[in-house]
């Protein structure tokens, strides 16, 4: 074990509220339990959950650290009990089930991968939340094969840009919905084969013209509202939808003749609280089978910006206004 403070400053709040309830604070380091390694943060990532989170809806799970952040990068500086595979001194990414606007964060062994070849920290930093959400949700639960037409909505998202990209790369068609021009422009930059704005067009009416009616195969959506009878709509016959979250709310009503009538599967999830095991095994096929196209460059974290540590509240702004294209990143410490 290297030699570590005791206090760090960290980014909490004292109630839920706007962005500007966040601040830093003096917090312990936490000691690494069995299973878990500690690691000096250099670069945290900033998710939607963690807004949700600050705005009193989304509780961490039980015996975790009220300190947002779910993905970091940085170096290992102490090994729990019974860690292998990993020593002190390297270069990692991690996803965690919180604390990682910190300037230290312990981390499930199974959860850590390595820096990929290339990337800086603050790009690396913004690996793990959304390709973990993404190859669990996209290419284990609904099983996103080549030759299938996939649709993601709010294409230039963290979310949407690793899933363009990800289908893409495992050959499939890739439909996409953005608010303008710009993050039009951006996810064709990306690989998107047919991009909508949904400012100017209805994509169900588009969909169903690109496809001649045939439908898409796989659906992501994190909106909800009504976009559940609406992607029952534009979805093909056994086609698969998964939702990651409802930022429109929840549907009030829908029409559950169209799922039956088109033998559709609407499944969904959430990453958070699921158990190291889980996550270890996501952990697992992202090295096998994404981290060398990562370290190849045929894919890639996309950044909108980088904000310093004690910026926290500037960054949750920059997210909530929706202008980001890509990742929005906070830098903690010199790599």
């Amino acid at each position: 074990m290297t030699d570590t403070p005791r206090m760090m400053t960290a980014i909490g709040y004292e109630t839920p509220g706007g962005p500007d309830v966040l601040a830093p604070q003096q917090r312990p380091v936490p000691a690494p339990a069995e299973g878990e390694v500690l690691i000096r943060v250099i670069a945290a990532g900033v998710n939607r959950p963690d807004v949700i989170q600050r705005m009193g809806h989304y509780p961490p799970p039980p015996g975790v650290t009220d300190i947002p952040g779910l993905e970091i990068a940085g170096e290992i500086v102490a090994l729990g009990h019974g860690v292998s595979g990993h020593a002190v001194g390297d270069r990692v990414c991690a996803l965690v089930p919180g604390g990682g606007y910190a300037e230290y964060c312990a981390a499930p062994e199974g959860s850590v991968l390595p820096v990929p070849a290339g990337l800086s920290m603050v790009e690396a930093a913004a690996l793990p939340e959304t390709f973990f959400t993404v190859w669990s949700n996209v290419f284990d639960r609904v099983r996103l094969v080549a030759g299938e037409r996939f649709l993601v909505h709010g294409g230039t998202s963290g979310i949407g840009t690793t899933a363009i990209q990800l289908a893409k790369a495992f050959g499939a068609e890739v439909f996409t919905t953005v608010g303008s021009p710009e993050k039009a422009e951006a996810a064709r930059a990306l690989g998107a084969d047919h991009v909508i704005n949904y400012n100017t067009t209805d994509f169900v009416t588009e969909i169903q013209n690109l496809t001649a009616g045939s439908g898409i195969h796989v659906i992501l959506d994190m909106v909800g509202g009504d976009y559940v009878e609406r992607n029952w709509k534009v979805a093909a016959v056994e086609g698969r939808i998964c939702q990651i979250a409802t930022l429109n709310g929840v549907a009030e009503q829908v029409n559950f003749s169209r799922l039956m009538m088109k033998r559709l599967v609407h499944t969904g999830s959430t990453l958070r609280a699921r158990d190291a095991g889980f996550k270890a095994a996501i952990a697992s096929a992202l090295r096998q089978k994404v981290w060398p196209l990562i370290e190849a460059g045929q894919v890639r974290p996309v950044m909108d910006s980088t904000f310093r540590l004690s910026e926290a509240a500037k960054a949750h702004a920059r997210m909530e206004s929706s202008g980001h294209i890509g990742k929005i990143v906070l830098e903690v410490a010199e790599a």
